[in-house]
């Protein structure tokens, strides 16, 4: 791998991007200019940069330790308003938040490509899956159901309710800055619970501009203030998040060494988790598998994002007797990436969020050299400014599943395995901490049912002919092992939200003990 410069790349300058954040930020209902006189006279402060230039953009005020109590408590007062509220009317707020989301979706793609450097289509995208959780969570206002059980005693009834649980912290990652907030918060809204915010440092703005348009449908709908809080403040300063009794979840999206971190003392308290890890994803390709289809599919699982998301690809296991022709369409079409600025409609690879991130890429390539891989395309850093990270996708061949292809490098490098077995394939795909994303490229129906069997993929994604990342909305969201185990988003993710309760009801004038028991 060469570490030189290998070309210019032309971007806006910084004072372009400070005054599109500005007009994004203001036709969202943010006063810029009152959040920087205040950051004149705090304490603390965060100062936003775009990884566009890697230069700094504005000056905010951080929220304290004190803050902090104060915005769980305000948010536990307004859960004990709003957990009386009906479902449907919850869900009427929901519903006025997508409209707005709608209305400005353009201006928090311009905040998320600005702070977190996504290209035009990726940040657009991001909105819509707001929008689209949205429309999922009116649905489900009205859908908020339990069952009732058939009782062994004469005249009594069995069901179960479900009700509200309460303040739901929420840990965002700057790499889904608007949307992963946004898949908490609409379910947490419509089953009646309130929701302290603590997003990324690094996208305070995409936060302020999301916050604003939560507390203008909510007044817009008449309900309590403090529905939302949102805190952007140190790690250090939210401690009490994690450790106060008045949040009996904690939904957080981060690194596996967050995750050892606060899970402990979250069940210490006896508190609940949503724990959005790590994930080292794979796909299979096998001998029967469409080529051009999972060329394609694997380019933007694994290159996309700058290789930025959670469930980006970061394993190609591919049986040997196809490997050759599919890397020389995968090189091909790597070696052809438009990487640079991610306001221009031709670019498909924007910069690393920082350069911390180059740091580890580079650290992980020289490790799988040092462990006898072999870098096929990619690798270089290209630059607009000293302070900015754009780097070409890396493809690397390796020799066997060494310790720098089980361990998660959070930037765009695909390790190439190959395989003779499918059952040598499994056994690697499945052979690393993580469980979030899988797939399998095959036309063989047995080989596609057996990776989605018991004894196939082991992650809590697990899909056939696409490629790891893309997941919709509709679908629970998550991961197995050290990816955490919870679930988001789509499907039943609502239940996690609310606390049930069985019920036994006799409409009876006898009192029968279950089980035949006698007590007289």
């Amino acid at each position: 791998m060469s570490t030189t410069v290998a070309n210019t790349i032309a971007t806006p300058a910084t004072e372009q991007l400070r005054n599109l954040a500005r007009e994004s930020l203001q036709r969202c209902g943010v006063d810029l200019t009152a959040m920087q006189t205040e950051a004149n006279t705090a304490k603390t402060t965060i100062t936003t940069r775009s990884p566009i230039t890697g230069e700094n953009l504005f000056d905010f005020p951080a929220a304290d330790a004190v803050a902090v109590e104060a915005a769980i408590d305000a948010a536990y007062e307004a859960f004990l308003q709003w957990r009386n509220v009906p479902a449907p009317v919850r869900g009427a707020l929901i519903k006025r938040l997508g409209q707005l989301l709608t209305e400005h979706k353009h201006d928090l793609a311009n905040l998320i490509s600005i702070e977190v450097g996504k290209i035009r289509s990726e940040a657009l995208g991001e909105v819509q899956e707001m929008i689209d959780i949205c429309d999922f969570a009116v649905g489900l206002s009205r859908q908020l159901d339990g069952r009732t059980m058939p009782s062994e005693r004469p005249g009594h009834r069995l069901m179960e309710t479900w009700h509200p649980l309460g303040v739901v912290g929420v840990v965002s990652a700057f790499n889904f800055p608007a949307a992963v907030w946004s898949w908490n918060l609409a379910l947490a809204i419509v089953c009646g619970d309130t929701v302290v915010w603590k997003p990324a440092q690094l996208t305070t703005l995409t936060a302020a501009a999301c916050s604003a348009l939560f507390d203008r449908a909510a007044t817009d709908c008449g309900a309590p203030a403090n529905l939302n809080v949102t805190i952007s403040a140190s790690a250090a300063d939210t401690q009490s998040l994690i450790d106060s009794p008045k949040v009996p979840l904690i939904s957080a999206t981060g690194s596996e060494r967050m995750g050892e971190q606060i899970a402990p003392r979250i069940a210490a308290r006896f508190g609940r988790t949503i724990l959005e890890l790590g994930g080292n994803n794979a796909a299979i390709v096998t001998p029967s598998a469409d080529l051009d289809l999972a060329a394609r599919g694997i380019v933007f699982a694994a290159a996309g994002t700058a290789g930025q998301r959670c469930t980006s690809m970061r394993r190609l296991i591919v049986h040997e007797t196809v490997a050759e022709e599919l890397l020389r369409r995968i090189v091909e079409a790597y070696s052809r990436l438009p990487i640079g600025d991610p306001f221009a409609d031709t670019t498909l690879v924007g910069p690393l969020i920082d350069g911390k991130s180059y740091v580890a890429m580079t650290d992980a390539l020289a490790a799988a050299a040092a462990q006898g891989g072999q870098v096929m395309v990619g690798g270089n850093r290209r630059t607009s400014t000293s302070d900015s990270y754009y780097v070409e996708p890396a493809v690397v061949r390796m020799p066997t599943q060494t310790a720098i292809v089980e361990r998660e490098t959070f930037a765009p490098i695909l390790y190439v395995l190959t395989y003779q077995t499918l059952d040598e394939a499994i056994a690697l795909h499945n052979a690393v901490p993580q469980g979030l994303s899988s797939s399998i490229f095959t036309t063989d129906q047995r080989e596609a049912e057996r990776f989605v069997a018991a004894d196939g993929s082991d992650c809590g994604i697990v899909n056939v002919n696409i490629g790891t990342s893309g997941a919709e909305i509709g679908g629970a969201f998550g991961g197995e092992k050290t990816t955490g185990g919870g679930r988001e988003s789509g499907s039943d993710a609502w239940r996690a939200y609310m606390r049930r309760a069985t019920n036994t009801i006799n409409y009876s004038t006898e009192l029968p003990l279950a089980q035949g028991v006698t007590f007289a």
